[in-house]
């Protein structure tokens, strides 16, 4: 991973804790054909370095997360919006950011639109500043969402809710975006990144091997129905817990 002036892709390790940085801020911090690039590429990096246990996702500057791809590079060369449906990490980066077995926390610190709403609930942990917002504009650009938009956001805040979001194209704000569901946490721009790297401590704090299966099972549930997601976690939970050590868990207790 480069931190070089032309990378689009930022990062930065402290202890545990890998910070991932959108760096475009002059084109808001746009998904280009590079970035999405890089940070599947980061990804990978973060995930197969064992001293990182917790990656932050935010993007640079204080205007803008991200606001989705870079609808300039697209309208100069029409193949890139085709690109940008497949289903390749390298282009799909809610499918790298789902693929990750590292918790990732977004700390979405301005604009999320449309690829940067679905950048964002592909992670799992939603932080936000009093500035950010939140918002789908697909209809309004005559696409499809590709990258899981249309359906996580209604798993998320409701089907209702996320419809008015598809159909109205209009954005809300993060007090609205913390009254829905789909952010934990709002917090001053100032105290954003001080509160991601808080609670990203936290959870480096734990054994990563734990918190990476306690991941999986979460994933793997939530999209079965609730009896069969009770059967895969008791059998998750008797072949783990049978490697336990009693005295290890009560001292940890």
């Amino acid at each position: 991973m480069s931190n070089s002036e032309e990378a689009t892709v930022l990062c930065e390790q402290t202890g545990g804790v890998m910070v991932i940085t959108l760096n475009r801020p002059q084109a808001m911090n746009a998904l280009s054909v590079q970035l999405r690039a890089e940070l599947a590429a980061a990804l990978r990096t973060a995930e197969a370095d064992d001293s990182v246990r917790v990656i932050v996702l935010t993007g640079a500057g204080d205007r803008a997360f991200s606001a989705g791809l870079d609808l300039k590079e697209i309208s100069s060369d029409p193949s890139k919006l085709r690109g940008a449906s497949t289903a390749e990490v390298a282009d799909n980066p809610a499918n790298a950011l789902m693929d990750c077995r590292c918790p990732i926390i977004a700390a979405v610190n301005g604009f999320a639109i449309t690829g940067g709403l679905e950048l964002a609930m592909a992670c799992d942990v939603l932080i936000a500043s009093e500035n950010a917002s939140f918002g789908d504009t697909h209809a309004a650009v005559g696409v499809m969402p590709g990258w899981g938009l249309s359906q996580r956001l209604s798993r998320i805040v409701g089907p209702s809710r996320a419809k008015e979001m598809h159909f109205g194209c209009k954005r809300i704000d993060a007090q609205t975006a913390l009254d829905w569901g789909l952010v934990n946490r709002v917090v001053p721009q100032a105290d954003l990144m001080p509160l991601a790297m808080e609670l990203a401590e936290s959870f480096a704090a734990h054994d990563p091997v734990i918190m990476r299966e306690m991941k999986r099972v979460v994933d793997r549930g939530y999209d079965m129905p609730m009896g069969e997601a009770m059967v895969m976690e008791g059998e998750v939970s008797r072949t783990w817990n049978s490697r336990a050590q009693p005295v290890n868990v009560a001292q940890k207790g």
